[in-house]
């Protein structure tokens, strides 16, 4: 017959199945920034290579990132969840405080670039506060500033979307040689046969349309 522990023991049996490892997140919002540094940085916080979850190529807005689920998901009460930066787990304050606080219920400490929060303390939670205030800040100007400059771009004719695989010359001897029953024409401009029959499918068209006077 089992016996159920009680009083000391129950206690010493809670500690033994509460977790203690450290798990690292680290992210980069595009596919050619290097993750190195954060790597580093965490392995200098004692996160061991293993147990560091990534994202690449994801904002700091975007919730859905493969990386943090899993991140989350790996640990475990009485686990500490390591970032060298706020602003590496989320990049607004809603989002920030979401993650924090169900770290916190499941009694999972926020270790942040080697100080881990409190979010009991008054000053901890200010500092915090702050931290998320600043990086939903930097994300807001991130974002205007790439629309004054695709703006910019626009206006000076700088940006004009996909550019065309052929020039109007080179389609105009493509639809020649396509006429007189040469077929190495991929080979002949390095493209591709869908281009190519896009190209025809646009001469014969153009060929179709009425003459005006």
């Amino acid at each position: 017959m089992s016996g159920k522990l009680t009083g000391d023991g129950a206690l010493y049996d809670t500690l033994d199945r509460m977790s203690n490892f450290m798990v690292g997140y680290a992210r980069v919002s595009t596919e050619e920034q290097d993750l190195t540094a954060q790597r580093d940085a965490l392995a200098a916080l004692g996160v061991e290579p293993e147990r560091v979850y990534v994202d690449h190529g994801f904002t700091g807005r975007n919730k859905h990132r493969a990386g943090l689920r899993e991140a989350l998901a790996a640990c475990r009460a009485g686990d500490t969840f390591v970032v060298t930066k706020l602003d590496r787990l989320a990049r607004s304050v809603r989002d920030a405080h979401e993650i924090a606080d169900d770290l916190a219920s499941r009694e999972i400490k926020l270790n942040i670039g080697g100080s881990v929060h409190d979010p009991t303390d008054p000053m901890g939670k200010l500092l915090f506060n702050v931290l998320a205030m600043i990086a939903e800040f930097e994300a807001d100007l991130i974002s205007m500033r790439t629309r004054e400059g695709m703006k910019v771009a626009k206006a000076n004719g700088r940006l004009r979307g996909k550019q065309p695989k052929l020039t109007v010359k080179q389609e105009v001897h493509l639809l020649e040689l396509h006429d007189v029953g040469k077929y190495t024409m991929a080979e002949l401009f390095s493209i591709s046969r869908s281009t190519i029959y896009r190209a025809v499918e646009r001469g014969q068209r153009r060929a179709a349309e009425p003459i005006r006077s």
